[in-house]
């Protein structure tokens, strides 16, 4: 009967424990995706002005903002799982199916154990977006802009209100009804409409005037106007029209289309930071600051999940003192969330920035891992 007992415990234990896992990981990418969904939905407010103010197509500002959800994972990722595992915890106290479990036999160290081995599943999860996922598919975003164009120049036109959407170009109309335009003002910096000139050479600024408009496009249609060219001998040439017809293709969105930082392959920026097959015009000294904190946020905070695993674990300390309550655990593990975001901004600046961030989550893991063995032990001791 023994014997039986003690074959049967083990099993029951694993079925808890890969009950326990499952439950936390569930809730944590309930937490995940719910948090990546609300903070994609305001940042795709803002990403409106792709259509708005540079004329890009629907399905591009679609694609663009499905893309940004896997730049916007990682940052939750430690928040969630903090977040899904003081929920296990203390749904379970609360609940006294934890009291079973201890009286049953199990050791508190072996459920601490178990959330050390979800937060290195955890780990491994934010490393694959941080360092593969994440860049790659913002990068494609980037792209995606450099290779789409604006499909039409009317939603960058509003009323009294002057739009330089485009590289060295200005729109001013003063009333607009659908692609209708009253009283239009343009002013090209950028040699779009250089061509309408009589002599191309020497034009370098074009500012044009008309009653009426109408947009279609890429092209506007303008009647009763005049063209104004400012040569570079400071002389200016008026041409008077009735009608013109100025095609706007040419045009170049301010959107900014180059790959930034975060943007840019993890192999690449380790290539750049150690120097092998690195151009020395892009990696520069102030670029390489710039990498660091970058490489420390993709590769160093993952190791501060474990740390929170064992912060929430303290909630599993049977004392009465108040920084053990879920409170106090809550505020511990939160402040290490916003200590890690406004540090890993210092570390490529700063050399104490960078050795406190890099060493602390393994001296917290230690000090955490010590806290919990010692209490655990000494309410062993007091019941036997």
């Amino acid at each position: 009967m023994d014997a039986l007992f003690i074959y049967i415990i083990p099993m029951l234990q694993n079925k808890i424990y890969q009950n326990f896992s499952l439950e936390i990981l569930k809730t944590f990418l309930i937490i995940l995706f719910g948090l990546s969904l609300i903070a994609l939905t305001v940042r795709s407010v803002s990403f409106l002005e792709l259509i708005v103010d540079s004329g890009y197509p629907v399905n591009t500002y679609f694609k663009y903002s499905i893309l940004n959800i896997f730049g916007i994972i990682p940052k939750f990722i430690p928040l969630s799982f903090l977040i899904s595992l003081i929920i296990f915890i203390i749904r379970h106290l609360n609940n006294k199916e934890l009291l079973i479990l201890w009286t049953s036999g199990v050791k508190k160290i072996s459920l601490v154990n178990l959330f050390f081995f979800l937060s290195i599943i955890i780990l491994i999860f934010y490393l694959l977006f941080s360092t593969l996922i994440t860049p790659y598919t913002l990068n494609k975003s980037r792209q995606l802009l450099g290779k789409e164009d604006f499909n039409s120049i009317l939603p960058t036109i509003r009323s009294q209100q002057f739009s330089d959407t485009f590289k060295g170009f200005t729109f001013f109309v003063e009333r607009k009804v659908d692609n209708e335009m009253k009283n239009i003002f343009l002013h090209d910096k950028g040699n779009n409409l250089k061509n309408l000139s009589s002599n191309i050479a020497e034009t370098y600024e074009t500012t044009i005037i008309a009653e009426n408009g109408i947009v279609k496009e890429k092209k506007f249609f303008l009647l009763n106007g005049q063209i104004i060219s400012s040569k570079k001998n400071f002389k200016t040439e008026i041409i008077i029209f009735d009608q013109l017809n100025i095609d706007l293709r040419n045009l170049v969105t301010t959107t900014i289309k180059a790959t930034k930082i975060q943007e840019t392959s993890t192999f690449k920026l380790l290539s750049c930071y150690i120097k092998k097959f690195a151009d020395e015009k892009y990696c520069n000294e102030n670029f390489k600051k710039e990498i660091l904190s970058n490489l420390n946020r993709r590769f160093v905070i993952p190791f501060y999940i474990p740390v929170l695993a064992l912060m929430c674990s303290m909630l599993l300390i049977k004392s009465n003192r108040v920084f053990f309550n879920k409170f106090f655990v809550f505020t511990y593990s939160f402040i290490i969330l916003i200590f890690t975001e406004l540090t890993v901004r210092y570390t490529g600046i700063n050399s104490i920035a960078l050795y406190t961030f890099v060493l602390l989550p393994f001296l917290l893991f230690f000090i955490c891992y010590l806290i919990l063995f010692l209490n655990f032990t000494n309410e062993t001791k007091k019941y036997e």
